[in-house]
Parts: structure tokens; C-alpha cells; sequence
């Protein structure tokens, strides 16, 4: 097994995955989660993450929806899918007294390992604070990575921080596709039989168990105000721009204090309770994106107080989220 970019996501046999991990060893263990643990897989040519399920006969469902959504993405925002595994395998047990063979299911899914962790191990809280441009481009890129999703009818239905990993360069990558939804080209919404997605990130309508289109924009809108303000709610957008101004002087016109008004005025639109009211769809979100970059950033215009700091580490700020470097995969 080889990573390659180019190559298509394929079967992969149960055998390989057990000797990358060490047999599963729990020191490589990267990541866990409801039906879930990720382990670090060591190849001659790189490192990837294996997902393997808990009970996976309990978890069929969850695991084809993945696999059927993963096979049809290739895109820079979302995580790379190298291959997954169907198998048997058999097991000696004890039961009622008796010596039996049990068939045990394995459902495992591999991915391109990324050291960087998730944007949820960035986000801490309001206490310190990293240049623009850097929270800049992982909103744009989660966002980019959410229309490309929705351009091939694909919902993904539990975004959230944890669920996006950053690379070395801090480029955010979707990931978790276990809940996701594949609409038909018309088809504007869906019945989902039980709760999908996570507290907090969840759009107010998921009790009528009606799946629209526009179930993401409110995850991605609570996502972005986390990215602003440190926390999960709506904020005015006069206060946004203070928050950021206590770090960095901003004019108006400003290409810096036009993004950053750009993306409050998003995150606010896309938590409106009422589907309705938010944006039609995740072109017009691009689209408002753009023209922020339309602007020229002036030199006069905008500087930072203190000196420059590497993105990578940041040092105490009275207010803005935190952001800092995870030493781990989840």
C-alpha cells in the first residue's frame, strides 16, 4: 500500500491494516468516538489514520453511508479517502459453558493521516488571539469545502470542529462522513428517522425530522462565530469588529475589517432559527466571500499592535479565541 494522491479510494485487505497499526495496539491510538476508535497506521512512505468501528454489525448503515460519500469526494477541504475493509473474522469464545467459533464483522475505513488535529484543538477560548488571515482562509476553506460537498448533492449533516482536521499548513479538511445524506439533483429534503448530528451545532428544526439543504449552513454558521468570537452563539457584528479591533486596527474599507465584517454577517445569517432566513445556498456564501477579496488590503490601513508571531504559537490576548498547535490526530 502506497499513498498516492492520484490513485482511487479501493478494498483493503483486513491483514494490512492490523500490521500498520501493531495489531490494533492502543498506543496508536489517535482518536474515538461514538461507534468508532482511529488508529495511526505506519507505512514505508507516510503515515494514515484507520477507522475501525465498534460492533460493526450494529453500525451497517452508518458505515455504507460513508463509504458511499467518501468514494465520490476529491477536494482540497476534504479529508483524503485511501481505501476501507469488509471482513470476517473468526473467534474462539466461551458461550454457555461451550467452546464455540463466533464470526466477528470488521468495517474499517483509511485515510491520509493529518498531524495537525482538529480545529476544535485550536479553538479554546477568548483569552488569546492569532492574525486574520490565518482564521480568514480556514473559513474560506471550510467553506469552500462544504459548497463543493453540496454541489455534488452530499449533506453532511454533523459539522462541527471536531470534524475538521487541519493540515501542516493549517488548511481545514472535512472528515466524518458516517450521517451524511446523498439528495437526489432535485431533491430538496429528506426524513430522518432518529437524531442526526451534535448539540450545539445541530439546526433548531432536527425535531421535525425534516433534512433540507440548508441543515449545514446553521453548523457551518455556529462554526464560523466560534472562529470570531471563541464562542458558540450569535453576536452583533459591531461587536465582533470591536473584539478584532482591540487586537488590530481596522478602517473601514479596509479588505481585513471587510472580511471580518463579511464573515460575522454570514455567521449571523446561517443561525437564524428560521431556514428561511438564511442564505440560499452556499454559492451565495462564496459569493460574499469573494467580494471581500475585491478589496485591497492597505498598509496604512491595518497593523498589528505587537509584533508578528508565528501562527503556529500564540501568547496571551485580552480577548479573541485561542489558538494553538495540538500535539495529536483527534
Amino acid at each position: 500500500m502506497l499513498l498516492d494522491e492520484a490513485a482511487e479510494p479501493k478494498a483493503l485487505p483486513f491483514s494490512l491494516l492490523e500490521k500498520i497499526t501493531n495489531n490494533f495496539y492502543y498506543k496508536n491510538e489517535i482518536g474515538s468516538g461514538g461507534f468508532a476508535v482511529v488508529y495511526k497506521g505506519m507505512l514505508k512512505n507516510g503515515e494514515v489514520a484507520v477507522k475501525r468501528l465498534r460492533d460493526a454489525y450494529k453500525y451497517e448503515k452508518e458505515f455504507l453511508r460513508e463509504v458511499e460519500s467518501l468514494m465520490k469526494v476529491k477536494h482540497k477541504n476534504i479529508v483524503q479517502f485511501l481505501g476501507y475493509c469488509v471482513d470476517i473474522q473468526g473467534k474462539v469464545d466461551r458461550y454457555n459453558g461451550k467452546i464455540i467459533m463466533a464470526d466477528v464483522q470488521e468495517r474499517l475505513l483509511c485515510f491520509v493521516y493529518l498531524p495537525n488535529g482538529t480545529l476544535n484543538k485550536h479553538i479554546k477560548d477568548t483569552s488569546c488571539g492569532t492574525e486574520w488571515k490565518t482564521c480568514y482562509h480556514i473559513i474560506k476553506g471550510i467553506c469552500e469545502g462544504l459548497h463543493y460537498l453540496h454541489s455534488i448533492n452530499i449533506m453532511h449533516l454533523d459539522l462541527k470542529p471536531s470534524n475538521i482536521l487541519m493540515d501542516d499548513n493549517m488548511i481545514p479538511k472535512i472528515t466524518d462522513f458516517g450521517v451524511s445524506r446523498n439528495f437526489e439533483e432535485m431533491q430538496t429534503q429528506t426524513i430522518a428517522t432518529k437524531m442526526i448530528g451534535t448539540i450545539g451545532y445541530l439546526a433548531p428544526e432536527f425535531h421535525t425530522n425534516v433534512i433540507t439543504r440548508k441543515f449545514d449552513l446553521y453548523s457551518l454558521g455556529i462554526i464560523i462565530m466560534e472562529i470570531l468570537t471563541g464562542k458558540r452563539e450569535s453576536q452583533p457584528v459591531e461587536s465582533v469588529l470591536e473584539s478584532w479591533n482591540s487586537r488590530l486596527e481596522l478602517s473601514q474599507g479596509n479588505q481585513h475589517y471587510e472580511q471580518i465584517r463579511a464573515c460575522a454577517e454570514i455567521g449571523i445569517e446561517c443561525i437564524q432559527d428560521d431556514p428561511t432566513k438564511r442564505p440560499a445556498n452556499m454559492t451565495h456564501i462564496m459569493d460574499r466571500l469573494a467580494e471581500t477579496e475585491r478589496t485591497e488590503p492597505s498598509a496604512n490601513a491595518w497593523m498589528t499592535r505587537r509584533p508578528e508571531r508565528s501562527p503556529r504559537s500564540f501568547t496571551s490576548n485580552p480577548t479573541g479565541p485561542i489558538w494553538t498547535r495540538p500535539r495529536s490526530y483527534c
